[in-house]
């Protein structure tokens, strides 16, 4: 499973794909915050907080996550490499994990260097330092478990097809619904009573809970439980292989 690990970063790596997701990540975040004027330029709007990167961050996640899973299956499929992965000495929940967690380092590569975007917005503070740093750790947390809900999205579907661009599409689509269609679905009103647990089915409403700097043990059995269910639907897919 380490050697699997090794060589899905490596492979990030050894190409273009981990230096453009990191690059595109920081760029595109950076240009909201300081360069594109509005209300979510930091300058502009005379507050000092990182409100920006949380807001655009789930919107530039979901193309990046997907597009970052999308060839770790569906490559392999399309290569015919996939059957000599399968008959090595480890099971197929072993391989998705792997490849799982390769694509979560990547992930936690990305948001690390936001922190420099801590530390400025930090010393404009009036007076300097004058954050909620409790509120941001918890939107990191957040942020990163919401990632890591897409990763887990795109690894099930680059497992159910050999073309990258429809793994790209469906991780998009499919993401898309978990973090807005639940929002969209409510805000129609058409369920009554039944909105509320609509709204706790989406991964918006957790992700703005646990942003509030309150790690409540719900919002991480959601977020566990979602990315449980594509892992396994992963694994079930390569299982199924052999029927």
């Amino acid at each position: 499973m380490i050697t699997i690990l090794k060589k899905e970063i490596n492979a990030f790596f050894s190409s273009l794909t981990g230096y453009v997701v990191v690059i595109v990540f920081l760029l595109g975040n950076a240009l909201f915050m300081w360069v594109f004027k509005g209300e979510l330029n930091v300058l502009d709007k005379g507050h000092a907080n990182l409100d920006t990167l949380f807001i655009m961050a789930p919107w530039i996640f979901l193309f990046l996550v997907p597009a970052i899973t999308m060839r770790i299956f569906a490559e392999e499929k399309r290569s015919g490499t996939l059957e000599l992965l399968l008959t090595q000495p480890v099971t197929e929940l072993q391989i998705v994990l792997a490849k799982y967690l390769a694509a979560v380092v990547l992930i936690i590569l990305s948001l690390l260097p936001t922190l420099v975007f801590y530390f400025s917005v930090n010393r404009l503070g009036s007076p300097p330092g004058n954050l909620d740093s409790g509120g941001i750790a918890g939107s990191y947390m957040g942020l990163f478990f919401l990632a890591a809900v897409y990763a887990a999205v795109g690894i099930f579907t680059s497992a159910i097809t050999d073309n990258q661009i429809v793994s790209f599409i469906l991780a998009v689509l499919i993401s898309f619904l978990l973090y807005s269609g639940f929002d969209l679905l409510t805000s129609t009103d058409l369920f009554g009573k039944l909105d509320s647990i609509l709204l706790k089915l989406g991964i918006n409403e957790h992700y703005r809970s646990i942003s509030r700097g309150v790690v409540d043990t719900r919002d991480l059995i959601y977020f566990l439980s979602v990315i449980g269910i594509f892992i396994v639907g992963c694994k079930v897919v390569l299982q199924s292989r052999k029927w």
